[in-house]
């Protein structure tokens, strides 16, 4: 996820909580880490720290370790009210990088009196890097012979992702051998709480988590409630379908995010040239359905890259993540239907912000903690074409995601294996938004069913979790609770700052 291009309010939020803070009680205990300057620069000091973890907590016999990396930003205000950790999300996403590049827009957010801290999860970075391959030119080949189309790009297109689903398998394992059943979920969520432990404040879990992040919350949470302080899930996914599904409910509101992208283009003619020669919502949908079509049976060039139906719905799927890239979107699609790819570059660039192998990360873990399996391609079929009709417009990247980990041959050392129905120390809030294309809000609101005396935000607006489309109400909130762990009132719904399409 690219947080950097995010903008937030800073002026309004750096005083929002200028007066009289709550007494914060600590029980002193010794802190273990060493901090020191590291490698990052930024408009607020940074520091790092390493902290020695077990490396299986599956094997009690055994002293082997991992190091984790950890970074800190410190409170801006004081007194200092102890540390709030992150996950910005993949899974495989680095907590070092995330962190450092956003330490200033985040600060604010939180009220400004906890150091933030993040660390380099099992399998990113530095700690079990979750790599398939053993150098760049491999991985390129791989990526080539496995290219992965969506389902219904062609009539083999299915076959194809299953036998290659099995080949990356075997590749990853292969390579990372039983290092690969050590990057689950919940050996992250154990290394969460030996973090905490090693910080020596209160003993307490504070926790942002973000996409991914809330299934990796929900799961600490889970394991260790009498250990929760104030614990924000935002842009929750739905732990028992990561765990034991294929993942559809992430896409309910997918259609809906796309059909605002649609609606919101045709209001806003002078900022949105898709809009020219489509005066409806339904009519520009029209537009584009047949363009989708055309584009599968005769791809585009651009320059040296061919631009084709997988091609360009996965990129308009990851853009329906940050409402503000919408407008270059646009721009993209009416180049390739006008053939006027003249101002193309900033609409056509990969939204991703990851290392060269998030993906293999991301599909690794994923996998590892998923229990999901499938014996035979006939076994699978009939849910894939079910839910290429039923989800509207991405039924195919939902369907091509659900294959993702089907033939996977590896599971992690411990899955979590509750129901999520817990009742923690501290209630936690969970934010959603209207319109979120990957985590839905009915997710948020079938976690918060489980988590006794939770709360669920719900931020009125479009983009991937609440920082997408950020809203000043939303803030409030969150610095309400971080601060003295005041929940909104149930029902509550909060409105984005700017609309889409809007003029910066």
């Amino acid at each position: 996820m690219l947080f950097s291009q995010v903008i937030f309010p800073l002026s309004l939020l750096a005083t929002a909580y200028a007066g009289a803070i709550p007494v914060w009680n600590s029980e002193a205990r010794s802190p273990k880490l060493k901090w020191g300057p590291c490698g990052f620069n930024g408009t607020l000091p940074i520091e790092c720290s390493k902290l020695d973890v077990p490396l299986d907590y599956t094997d009690k016999d055994s002293t082997a370790t991992l190091s984790l990396d950890l970074i800190r930003v410190a409170a801006v205000n004081k007194p200092s009210r102890g540390s709030i950790l992150f996950n910005f999300g993949g899974p495989g996403g680095d907590g070092l990088h995330n962190l450092a590049s956003i330490a200033d827009q985040m600060q604010p957010m939180t009220g400004g009196y906890h150091d933030m801290i993040s660390f380099d999860p099992r399998g990113t970075g530095n700690t079990l890097n979750f790599s398939c391959y053993d150098n760049a030119i491999e991985r390129t080949v791989s990526q080539l012979t496995l290219h992965q189309e969506l389902v219904n790009s062609s009539d083999t297109a299915l076959g194809r992702l299953w036998t290659s689903g099995k080949v990356f398998s075997d590749t990853c394992l292969g390579r990372l051998k039983d290092n690969a059943t050590l990057v689950g979920t919940a050996f992250v969520a154990r290394d969460m709480m030996q973090i905490v432990d090693a910080l020596g404040e209160d003993g307490k879990l504070r926790y942002w988590g973000i996409s991914y992040g809330t299934v990796l919350g929900a799961t600490v949470a889970s394991m260790f409630p009498d250990r929760m302080d104030k614990v924000i899930l935002d842009g929750v996914q739905n732990p028992h379908e990561y765990y034991h599904g294929l993942d559809f409910e992430m896409f309910t509101d997918a259609g809906k995010a796309f059909e605002g992208f649609l609606s919101s283009c045709v209001d806003s003619p002078n900022n949105c040239p898709l809009a020219r020669g489509n005066t409806t919502a339904a009519s520009l949908g029209r537009t584009l359905s047949h363009f989708f079509e055309s584009i599968k049976y005769q791809p585009i060039q651009i320059g040296q890259s061919i631009i084709d139906y997988s091609t360009i719905k996965g990129q308009i799927f990851s853009t329906l993540y940050w409402p503000g890239q919408w407008p270059q979107l646009a721009a993209l699609l009416d180049g390739l239907m006008t053939g006027n790819l003249t101002d193309m570059g900033a609409g056509s660039e990969d939204s991703s912000s990851s290392s060269p192998g998030f993906s293999e990360a991301l599909a690794g873990i994923k996998c590892d903690d998923k229990s999901t399996r499938a014996t035979s391609l006939s076994d699978v079929t009939p849910l894939i074409n079910k839910n290429l009709q039923s989800i509207k417009w991405f039924g195919d990247v939902a369907s091509t995601t659900a294959m993702q980990c089907i033939r996977w041959g590896g599971e992690a050392k411990e899955r979590y294996s509750g129901n999520f129905h817990v009742k923690t120390k501290n209630p936690v809030l969970l934010i959603g938004n209207t319109y979120d294309p990957a985590t839905p809000l009915v997710s948020a609101r079938n976690v918060s069913a489980g988590l006794e005396g939770s709360v669920v935000l719900q931020q009125n607006s479009y983009g991937h979790t609440s920082i997408a489309q950020p809203s000043n109400c939303t803030i409030r909130h969150i610095q309400q609770y971080f601060l003295n762990g005041t929940l909104p009132t149930p029902g509550t719904v909060c409105e984005p700052n700017y609309s889409l399409f809007h003029k910066a």
